[in-house]
């Protein structure tokens, strides 16, 4: 039956490394973690002269460089001059040249969250009168693409790479301390450290062209690497790599020289290597909190420390967890039960940690119970929080497996051992025998040394899967290894999606302003009408916004925008509006708007004879075949 265990584990493992790549694939770009709630002028009005500055407020302080906000004339060329700036608060600013002519023109901005990541969008207002645009504010989308791709996929090696480093050193020094001169043990760990020593350096070329151009050309730009070093980020990945060379001194201390010190000096290095393998970790640990989400928001000064104490804790469970599996699977020295119960104890210390961290965390980024169904942030903290539940599910029968362990490791049944001692004599007789026949025959003799570790490889692997509780804990560890990589490419998903808190605050603020234009509309007689609309097919959901002013019998100026639920652009190929007087069985009027640029129609002149409650109908087509029509009714005079 063991005999078919190993290729049951390589189908599990495909299957688990496919389902990883599905979630880091379905990730799509890093969802905006800073979202614009103001700008000025807003978008879509029309004012009467041109402005000295173009102003956007933020929800979050940003990161601008050259070229983050660009104010394009309706023929794409660049109206501002000199650099953005901080005018106050999370208020950026960049001037204008005097004497613009009248037209629609285009703001777009590139930015970076303070918590890293890439924000980018685009609107239009026009200058005396709308006029059409060559330019198109079409999704700003970044982050994506295969640079994306690799960001998110070098994410997950290093957060993996450090559980598996730190978490395997804790197991052999909280737990196993025999497993220091195990080499499959030993190339778990160094494999641990290679694997985010090399994800950092990727994610160090990927980052300029991951928060800008998003070409792959532009990995290997210096400048921009000179420009992320100066960056929060840049400064935390550099910091990684230089702690990551004291983590290689203490792998090396840690199976070259541990496993042959004496008894005394073996307790005086575990606690030298304890301490400070514990301030490296917290330094590892401390790079990502420092310039992730933990340093933006609320009480940072907590949420740091908490960050740092929760990836430890994670390191341990799931890094002590991939250890175990490899001694219970590769090793040919037999964990002993000991060994297994320590770490069943730091595990559950481990999970308790989570829970109380995580608990805080959920608080600080979510703020409500509503944004766990209402954010992609508390979605996936959802499933996260599942596989949480399903992976300490799975611990509570590895523990009955563990309790269920002989003291020794594997027990081997007295006929088993005469066999083996049968078999060994065996070998022996063979080798005395050949040897004299063979005589000074090399390569006889090698053959012979080949068949004798082949048959001890044999003999320790029958011992080693001779308890058939240690088999069932073979398989439920292996159970939770599959969760865990699952949970650790939600974790990195998570990571790079907008905190629901964030989310939900900049909705409001954006909300608040759209109903203070509203009222500034209302006060000038002029209406809005927002009506979200689903024509049934893929990509077919969003929002659109009727501005009509003034809105008095007589002529009208209507303004249509198009938007998909993040609030970003729509490039819908048609939009038609009419309006219908019920009461007067006037109608429908049709009124076919001029495409101004993506997501923006407007139509000049729209008469509406009479005055009443009329209903204004949109039709909004996204396909060849996928259609809806909307409509609100809106008082007229």
């Amino acid at each position: 039956m063991t005999q078919t265990i190993a290729p049951r584990v390589r189908v599990l493992v495909l299957l688990l490394l496919a389902a990883t790549g599905l979630l880091l694939a379905g990730a799509g770009p890093a969802s905006a973690h800073a979202a614009l709630t103001g700008s000025n002028p807003q978008q879509g009005t029309v004012v009467d002269k041109a402005p000295d500055q173009i102003s956007l407020t933020f929800s979050e302080k940003v990161a601008m460089s050259d070229g983050s906000l660009r104010v394009l004339d309706p023929k794409g060329k660049r109206v501002d001059q000199g650099k953005a700036s901080n005018i106050s608060g999370t208020t950026y600013a960049v001037q204008l040249h005097s004497g613009l002519p009248d037209g629609t023109y285009t703001v777009t901005y590139q930015v970076v969250s303070e918590d890293s990541h890439p924000v980018a969008g685009a609107y239009t207002f026009s200058i005396g009168a709308p006029s059409r645009t060559s330019v198109s504010v079409a999704d700003q989308a970044v982050g994506g693409g295969v640079v994306g791709w690799l960001y998110g996929f070098g994410r997950y090696v290093s957060y993996a790479g450090f559980a598996v480093m730190i978490g395997g050193a804790a197991f052999v020094l909280a737990c196993w301390q025999r497993g220091s001169g195990v080499r499959a043990v030993q190339r778990t760990v160094v494999s641990g450290w290679l694997a985010l020593t090399a994800a950092t350096l990727l994610l160090l070329l990927l980052r300029g062209s991951y928060t800008s151009t998003g070409s792959v050309g532009d990995i290997f730009d210096l400048n921009l690497l000179g420009q992320v070093l100066q960056t929060k980020t840049g400064a935390a990945l550099v910091s990684r790599l230089l702690l990551l060379s004291a983590a290689a001194l203490f792998i090396a201390v840690l199976f070259g020289a541990y496993d042959k010190r004496e008894d005394e000096e073996k307790r005086d290095l575990t606690f030298g290597l304890a301490i400070g393998g514990t301030v490296v970790a917290a330094g590892l640990a401390a790079s990502w909190a420092m310039a992730e989400h933990a340093s933006t928001g609320l009480q940072t000064g907590i949420a740091m420390p908490v960050d740092v104490i929760h990836l430890l804790a994670v390191a341990a469970w799931l890094g002590g967890l991939c250890t175990l599996l490899v001694a219970l699977y590769r090793a040919d020295t037999p964990i002993e039960r000991s060994a297994v119960s320590r770490f069943s104890t730091v595990a559950f210390g481990s999970v308790l940690t989570l829970v109380a961290t995580g608990i805080y965390q959920s608080w600080r980024q979510l703020g409500s119970w509503s944004a766990f169904t209402e954010t992609r942030y508390g979605q996936l903290l959802l499933v996260k929080i599942g596989l949480v539940a399903l992976l300490v599910g799975i611990a509570w029968i590895s523990r009955r497996w563990t309790a269920r362990l002989s003291e020794a490791g594997a027990v081997v049944t007295a006929d088993a051992e005469e066999a083996e001692d049968t078999e060994e004599t065996a070998v022996r007789e063979k080798e005395h025998v050949g040897a004299k026949a063979a005589g000074a025959d090399s390569v006889r003799a090698a053959q012979l040394a080949r068949q004798r570790a082949a048959v001890d490889a044999a003999r320790r692997k029958r011992q080693r899967d001779a308890d058939p509780d240690r088999f069932g804990l073979r398989r439920s560890v292996l159970a939770e290894a599959g969760v865990a990589v699952i949970l650790l490419a939600v974790t990195t998903v998570l990571t790079q999606t907008e905190p629901g808190r964030t989310e939900q605050d900049a909705k409001a603020a954006t909300t608040s302003s759209a109903s203070s234009s509203s009222s500034s509309a209302d006060s000038s007689a002029a209406v809005t009408l927002d009506m979200p609309f689903d024509t049934g097919g893929e990509d077919g959901k969003g929002v659109v916004r009727v501005d009509l002013n003034p809105a008095r019998v007589g002529a009208n100026e209507m303004h249509v925008y198009v938007e998909r639920p993040n609030g970003r652009a729509f490039d819908v190929p048609e939009v038609k509006v009419s309006f219908t007087l019920e009461a007067k069985s006037i109608g429908p009027l049709p009124v076919t708007p001029d495409r101004i640029t993506t997501g923006h129609w407007s139509a000049a002149g729209v008469q509406l004879p009479m005055a009443g409650d009329w209903k204004i109908a949109v039709t909004v087509r996204t396909s060849d075949i996928d259609q809806t029509t909307v409509s609100k009714n809106a008082q007229i005079g």
